[in-house]
């Protein structure tokens, strides 16, 4: 069965940091492209970022682009979001997802299988 559980949210001030992880079991981590999602109250969920399966290629949303690095250690079966100069924006849920390709990662919700059950990043001051 396959698991992927999130870490690290939590509350932080405009212009603070935060690292999620993602803990995966129940599949083979390092086949897949594996991504972010979020989604904000009253709002339509929304890509984040995504990794290929080697972590070689990485692509961001325009909106987190040069604030947000996304990575991943295959050999813990973890993967990362490390958010930088984070803005009141960035409040929502975020969502560690799985990918069906190994590359030519997508952005769309459809080619991603497996969803963790999300944590939650509250930017306030």
């Amino acid at each position: 069965q396959v698991q992927l559980v999130e870490s690290g949210g939590g509350l932080a001030q405009p212009g603070g940091s935060l690292r999620l992880s993602c803990a995966a079991s129940g599949l083979t981590f390092g086949s897949d492209c594996m991504g972010w999602f979020r989604q904000a109250p009253g709002k339509e969920r929304e890509f984040v970022a995504t990794i290929s399966w080697s972590g070689g290629t990485t692509y961001y949303a325009d909106s987190v682009k040069g604030r947000f690095t996304i990575s991943r250690d295959n050999a813990r079966n973890t993967m990362f979001l490390q958010m930088n100069n984070l803005k009141p924006e960035d409040t929502a849920l975020y969502s560690c997802v799985k990918g069906k390709r190994s590359y030519y990662c997508s952005q769309e919700r459809i080619e991603y299988d497996y969803w963790g059950q999300g944590t939650q990043v509250t930017v306030s001051s």
